[in-house]
């Protein structure tokens, strides 16, 4: 049974393994938990009988006029059954009352963010190819 909640307490970096698919540099389990725990809001999808997050969405925002949302993510084993959709539903009626709510996105992904009541805009970007390395290094 997938139950959604919009905190990360009781959350532990164990419940967080399997995420990041296809990422060539991907945070640790541990620096995924203190993402969430830093975001200025969180919602998860936990299936109580495995006992772990099999979804998430976070959002970094001023809590007055703007909002970012810099992941989504649900686990290949979970995916078609519309956790995803809960999740940013759930995160834009949160983030709602802000005068902007900004996502970065793949073009083959743009369809379903406009499914959720999304927009296409253009956007720029920043990647630092070292950035976790530098954190396990530094």
């Amino acid at each position: 049974m997938i139950r959604y909640t919009e905190s990360s307490k009781g959350l532990d970096a164990e419940m967080l393994a399997g995420f990041f698919e296809g990422w060539s540099n991907p945070p640790s389990p541990e620096t995924h938990l203190q993402i969430l725990q830093r975001s200025a809001h969180v919602v998860l999808a936990l299936d109580h009988d495995a006992g772990r997050a099999v979804g998430f969405i976070n959002a970094i925002s001023d809590g007055v006029l703007c909002a970012h949302i810099p992941l989504l993510e649900v686990l290949p084993s979970h995916r078609g059954r519309g956790i995803g959709t809960v999740l940013v539903k759930r995160m834009l009626a949160w983030l709602r009352p802000l005068y902007m709510i900004d996502l970065l996105c793949d073009a083959d992904v743009q369809p379903f963010y406009e499914s959720c009541g999304m927009k296409r805009m253009s956007g720029m970007m920043v990647r630092n190819p070292d950035w976790n390395r530098a954190i396990v290094d530094g």
